[in-house]
């Protein structure tokens, strides 16, 4: 539980947690939602806590959102974005700041999860600035070095290439060792981004 739940869950009686929990309905994003998604990914964005999403961005990739609804209020959202046969990366995770809904952000990291696993994938990872948040649902810190190479195309486009300090996380859904991953393209043509941030 991150600091910001716990001081809103102490601010509300356990009848309005209780209330508040069979409310919620967690379902795959559609269409319709894109106007709720865009303001609140844009929202934090214009913080730099996050990267903005346009309208086509968030259209095309649509099905790789999950949401978390009370009644027509949105309290959260997150994607599950494949990037090879067997990983995935958990992006655009973020939940309401007016909602006074405690857990959001980690029961949509489960329902990620579990469709990765429905989806057989060895392991899902994300880039973030809330890296105790990661670790409380199961995630570890790698150097990003790691992680596929794949990824890197996102950020070829981000503003922050040349100065990323966000932090590299994995989960691990297999017990099996990861296969190599093969790349579509040489791998000395990546150029990859120096963190400003060293790993501990």
């Amino acid at each position: 539980m991150t600091v910001r739940e716990w001081t809103m869950l102490s601010s509300i009686s356990p009848k309005e947690v209780l209330e508040d929990i069979e409310r919620r309905i967690v379902r795959k994003a559609t269409l319709r939602d894109i106007p709720a998604l865009l303001q609140l990914i844009n929202g934090y964005a214009a913080q730099g806590i996050m990267l903005p999403r346009t309208e086509f961005e968030i259209s095309e990739n649509i099905r790789d959102f999950t949401v978390v609804y009370a009644g027509a209020q949105l309290l959260g959202c997150g994607a599950l974005h494949f990037y090879t046969p067997i990983s995935g990366e958990v992006r655009s995770l973020a939940v309401a700041p007016s909602s006074k809904a405690v857990g959001i952000g980690r029961l949509l990291v489960e329902a990620l999860e579990n469709e990765a696993i429905h989806n057989d994938l060895h392991a899902i990872f994300a880039f973030t600035y809330v890296a105790d948040f990661f670790r409380k649902v199961g995630f570890h810190q790698v150097d990003r070095g790691l992680l596929p190479l794949k990824v890197w195309k996102d950020c070829l486009c981000c503003p922050k290439f040349e100065c990323c300090d966000e932090i590299a996380v994995i989960k691990t859904l297999r017990p099996d060792p990861l296969p190599p991953v093969s790349l579509d393209f040489p791998a000395e043509l990546v150029q990859l981004p120096h963190p400003k941030r060293d790993l501990k």
